[in-house]
């Protein structure tokens, strides 16, 4: 909600998009390293010595950093928020959105695993699998129905396809190079 009312984008922007659990962290290791290619040697590249998060701020866990004391020269950013809750500034400037969905199966697979880790961690009980299962059908999840998530941005994408790029997990394992070329292309 603050993201909504506090965000400005700037028309050089790119967001990388994705529900939870589909290939987000793979997805902005890439794209920064697109994008900084000419910055950092393989010496110098901050993914070598941090984590995608660490270079790739997310919307709606780093706001603050947004609203304060954004880096111009950072113009990657992150989001799992759904197409329709996403700030109007992003909608509706000229920055680039990446998409990236991943088959339901295995995105729930790879949730379910992380959320129990999570938990236990905690020294908590994770759900079984079958009451997980229901309630990711059911559209149970932080950032809302996983099929919602991935229509939204999918339908903008077919409306905007100078501004949103929607790319398959499954089809960007299979030729990664392709798809390298097809974000560059496209940002």
């Amino acid at each position: 909600m603050r993201a909504q009312q506090n965000f400005r984008s700037q028309p050089s922007d790119i967001v990388i998009c994705s529900a939870i659990k589909t290939g987000t962290t793979w997805l902005k290791s890439l794209t920064f390293a697109i994008v900084t290619r000419s910055t950092f040697d393989d010496s110098t590249n901050p993914l070598f010595n941090n984590l995608s998060y660490d270079c790739v701020p997310l919307l709606e866990v780093d706001l603050a950093q947004f609203s304060t004391n954004r880096d111009p020269k950072n113009l990657l950013l992150a989001t799992h928020v759904p197409y329709s809750s996403l700030p109007r500034s992003i909608i509706d400037s000229s920055c680039k959105i990446v998409y990236i969905c991943k088959d339901p199966k295995d995105s729930f697979v790879s949730l379910y695993h992380f959320n129990a880790r999570y938990l236990a961690s905690k020294d908590m009980k994770p759900l079984a699998l079958e009451e997980a299962f229901e309630l990711y059908c059911g559209g149970v999840s932080s950032y809302g129905p996983y099929y919602d998530h991935v229509l939204g941005f999918w339908k903008a994408s077919l409306d905007l396809p100078d501004k949103i790029l929607f790319l398959k997990y499954e089809e960007m394992i299979e030729d990664t190079i392709l798809y390298v070329k097809k974000i560059a292309d496209f940002i």
